[in-house]
């Protein structure tokens, strides 16, 4: 049987949301999952392309020329400020914790945003895999109805090996969602009611009936069980088991989770109704539903600008971020504490660096990897502080220095996953999950 890439499977059998049987749903699956002693827990990274400002953000400087326009915000938490366009976050402190003190070695977008996603630097023989991929992994089941790792809105252009499987193959790839690998921002794609539309990619229904989709089905399965029954090797069944995957998953209940309009409006409307919103609402319905490990994006649209590339209209454009930020992660927050599920999920703010905190002659701040911010939230995270400081002015980190793997190895202990778990490179050397050591005193 020849090689057939999954969107050529998917065509071929005509799997898709629409087309799927998706009757019945069970019931209250969010508390049957929080009352779960057994239960594992979730992670979502909200990665923020173009690398966020975190003189604007989340380690402010008021005081310094360098602070900018905006003011600082109390915080629900005592001395702890962040700024007055995260007003929803700042009530939910005592579930934040920010690093104030991230120092890394790459200020260009593509090796940044490998090193952020893998917690190695780019180059050498082994195709590292996104952390995603890592702990899907470790904390995900093969007999799962929707797949370990999902990721929604992607901006891949910067550098597409930072969001793959890297040598833990494709079984571990994330299912995209609304995937953008252009160059320029992603455009709003407004669907019922205004709201942005988000589906899964690659799939569509070529307008084939149930009675078609199986017969095509069962071919499908007959090529393929004399195809391995022939070649026996790891490649073909890795490809079989994810394909098999795929149609489980289209064929199931949980693939209603991606379908958002059941959604009271009220709801919608208070995660946002861009990409980020929406996908921060999806990513509760995920979690939800049982899956691991989700990744949202916030690129941000128009502005003349990418994401948080702020080189040029720094304050307006990070205004309007943050206002997005503000209320997808805010609400995705309230939700899973409403639901049970928070103390179960750990959440990871991160972009590829900072932004200097020297403010450029376009009003912009330009890329700044020496001294910047992460945030970690919910499950195993010790809220309510601000782990390290840096100076005065922003520029240099001056207590509780903190390197990306230091932060991946923290965020797998909050995980309840063992960072010095290995998996076998492509070149036959162990690789740690996280190289580096957890930070104790933000760990619950």
């Amino acid at each position: 049987m020849p090689h057939m890439s999954r969107r050529d499977l998917l065509r071929a059998t005509g799997l898709s949301l629409a087309g799927a049987s998706l009757s019945g749903w069970l019931p209250q699956l969010a508390q049957a999952l929080a009352d779960d002693p057994a239960r594992k827990r979730h992670c979502v990274l909200l990665w923020m392309p173009g690398g966020p400002s975190q003189t604007d953000t989340f380690d402010m400087k008021p005081d310094h020329a360098n602070g900018g326009q905006f003011k600082p915000l109390q915080t629900s938490v005592p001395g702890l400020q962040i700024s007055e366009h995260l007003p929803k976050l700042a009530a939910l402190a005592d579930h934040l914790a920010i690093v104030r003190s991230l120092s890394t070695a790459e200020g260009d977008h593509s090796r940044g945003t490998y090193l952020m996603h893998t917690g190695h630097r780019p180059g050498g023989p082994i195709s590292f895999p996104t952390i995603g991929s890592c702990l899907s992994k470790a904390l995900g089941s093969d007999d799962a109805e929707l797949p370990n790792f999902i990721s929604i809105s992607p901006y891949t252009a910067f550098n597409s090996a930072a969001f793959g499987p890297g040598f833990l193959g494709p079984r571990h790839a994330p299912l995209t969602v609304g995937a953008n690998n252009s160059l320029q921002p992603a455009q709003p794609t407004p669907g019922q009611q205004g709201y942005a539309e988000l589906g899964v990619d690659d799939l569509h229904n070529p307008g084939v009936d149930q009675a078609q989709q199986s017969a095509r089905l069962d071919l499908w399965n007959t090529l393929q069980t004399g195809f391995l029954a022939t070649h026996a090797s790891a490649a073909p069944r890795a490809q079989h088991t994810v394909y098999e995957r795929a149609v489980r998953m289209m064929r199931s209940e949980s693939a209603r989770a991606f379908d958002l309009s059941g959604e009271p409006d009220s709801v919608r409307d208070a995660y946002g109704r861009g990409r980020f919103g929406q996908g921060c609402l999806m990513a509760r319905r995920l979690i939800e539903r049982g899956v691991p490990f989700i990744e949202v994006a916030l690129q941000g649209t128009g502005g003349g600008v990418l994401g948080w590339d702020t080189h040029v209209q720094n304050f307006a454009r990070v205004k309007s971020l943050s206002e997005e930020l503000d209320a997808g992660w805010s609400t995705l927050m309230v939700e899973l504490r409403e639901r049970g599920l928070l103390e179960s999920t750990t959440i990871l703010w991160l972009g590829e660096f900072g932004r200097t905190p020297a403010i450029n002659a376009n009003g912009g701040r330009d890329h700044y990897p020496r001294a910047w911010s992460a945030v970690l939230a919910g499950g195993g995270i010790r809220g309510g502080q601000a782990y390290g400081r840096t100076s005065d002015d922003g520029t240099t980190v001056e207590e509780g220095k903190v390197d990306v793997p230091d932060l991946l190895a923290t965020l797998c202990q909050a995980l309840g996953v063992d960072p010095g778990t290995q998996n076998i490179s492509e070149v036959g050397r162990p690789i740690r999950i996280a190289e580096g050591t957890p930070i104790q005193d933000i760990l619950a």
